[in-house]
């Protein structure tokens, strides 16, 4: 037996490679399909099924394309419809894999047709669990991605997923091996460790959605609280893992399209793309082109697109490194985004030999902001959670991801001062701001890390309701 989980950083997300005497699966593939089928070839094996937990929202999965290319059957829970030819498992329906056997348990409640798979070793003895979204490690999925699908409210699906943890899991071995879809970092929950595999015993420990004394009321409160909007892309990703898409190798095909400055100045004008520079944020920050948007690739950059963007349909143009372009349309896809139109060729330096317009980011260290900035406004891009724990001093709150709606919080002529934690979200929204016509800002090299460290006067966030 073995069993090696695929873990993909930049989207927190776990696919799993089982084999077994000449037989492999696959549980939540991502959409580029030819490492999982290179695998198998190398082992002599051959892929026999493709387990997906769900219909995912945050990545579009690779169970069609690895379907059409393997002859390997997609499976799925029950409640699923999807628009291509599946097996729709039964709860409890078992599937044979060389020496071992998968038991789909259907745990509805992040949706209505998640299903868990159980995997049995030769002996019969339950080995591990496969829960997508339905448990991670230290949280479980929301409940709230489902609702209008479903005909429910959030709060009802919540206490679904109540039963299906209570009903079908918890009552399970403590030393099962639990290997969820997600890991820290995934929109998909809001409290997941940074481990990515763990005993369900010790998740009956840590894991605040697993305490055996917890009622279905307080389990509902605690797993809807404080959840954030959803990026605006999942329900678009759930229509393509439903319904197809278009295969990797043809968006990849008109994605490597170089352009050169004249080429590329043309299209953006003509097709109304989103000017997309992947470089790091110091560059941009540098010199870069009028009314591109920054999302560095060194960064959580497909879920910052997809939440910006919002988009799938919108055509993009890409500026960076070549060398990095085919990694750029790769991570593009996994979201969705598969109208990439092409790049341009020779990079950055190009556009400026072309003798091209070009624009900068005012950034400056935090000891400089230190001095300077005295009583000028600041504005942290930061999630609500990162601000309400500790802020500078008087500084307003604009998150990143609602950047829009707050358009027209910042002054149209005084010089205000924009953070994040680090300095790559901040550069982000600089750039939507400048597209904006927004230009009298200054980004905050290092972020919120770098301006408490010099001293930067700070505070946390105060209830209005505490306050006499």
């Amino acid at each position: 037996m073995k069993i090696e989980q695929i873990y993909t950083g930049c989207l927190a997300q776990g696919a799993y490679y089982i084999e077994s005497n000449g037989e492999v699966a696959i549980i939540d593939p991502l959409r580029e399909v030819q490492p999982y089928i290179d695998k198998a070839t190398e082992a002599g094996a051959k892929i026999k099924y493709i387990f997906e937990t769900h219909f995912h929202a945050d990545f579009v999965s690779g169970h069609v394309t690895l379907s059409e290319k393997t002859g390997a059957p997609i499976i799925y829970g029950p409640n699923a419809n999807p628009n291509f030819k599946a097996i729709i498992a039964e709860d409890g329906q078992e599937f044979k894999l060389g020496e071992l056997t998968f038991v789909a348990l259907h745990t509805p409640g992040h949706t209505m047709e998640s299903t868990t798979y159980l995997l049995k070793d030769k002996d019969g003895k339950d080995h591990a669990l496969f829960t997508g979204d339905t448990l991670f490690l230290g949280d479980v999925g929301r409940p709230d991605l489902a609702q209008k699908a479903a005909s429910m409210t959030q709060d009802e699906l919540a206490g679904i997923l109540f039963d299906s943890l209570r009903n079908k899991i918890m009552p399970l071995a403590d030393d099962i091996t639990v290997y969820p879809a997600h890991g820290a970092g995934s929109a998909c929950g809001k409290n997941m460790m940074k481990e990515t595999v763990d005993t369900l015993g010790n998740q009956k420990k840590m894991n605040y959605a697993l305490r055996a004394d917890m009622t279905k009321e307080e389990f509902v409160k605690e797993v809807t609280d404080g959840l954030l909007p959803p990026p605006a892309y999942f329900p678009m990703n759930v229509k393509l893992n439903k319904e197809g898409y278009k295969d990797i190798e043809e968006v990849m095909k008109t994605g490597h399209s170089a352009l050169g400055p004249e080429a590329f100045e043309t299209a953006a004008n003509e097709t109304g793309a989103v000017m997309l520079d992947i470089r790091h944020q110091s560059e941009f920050a540098k010199v870069h082109i009028p009314g591109s948007i920054f999302i560095g690739l060194d960064g959580s950059f497909a879920p910052w697109v997809g939440d910006l963007i919002k988009d799938v349909q919108q055509p993009i143009l890409l500026i960076g490194n070549e060398v990095r372009i085919e990694e750029a349309i790769t991570r593009l896809s996994r979201v969705g985004f598969d109208n990439t139109l092409g790049y341009l060729e020779g990079g950055f330096e190009s556009w400026e030999k072309a003798g091209k317009e070009t624009d900068s980011v005012r950034s400056i260290p935090a000891s400089e902001f230190k001095e300077e900035a005295k009583d000028a406004p600041v504005f942290d891009v930061r999630k609500p959670g990162e601000w309400q724990a500790e802020h500078v001093k008087d500084a307003k709150h604009t998150s990143l991801s609602e950047i829009n709606e707050h358009l027209a919080e910042y002054p149209e002529d005084e010089t205000f001062y924009v953070h994040c934690a680090g300095g790559y979200r901040s550069m982000i929204a600089a750039s939507i701001l400048k597209s904006r016509g927004i230009h009298n800002l200054v980004d905050v090299q290092g972020g919120f890390k770098a301006m408490k460290e010099a001293g930067v006067e700070t505070t946390d966030y105060v209830c209005p309701s505490t306050l006499k």
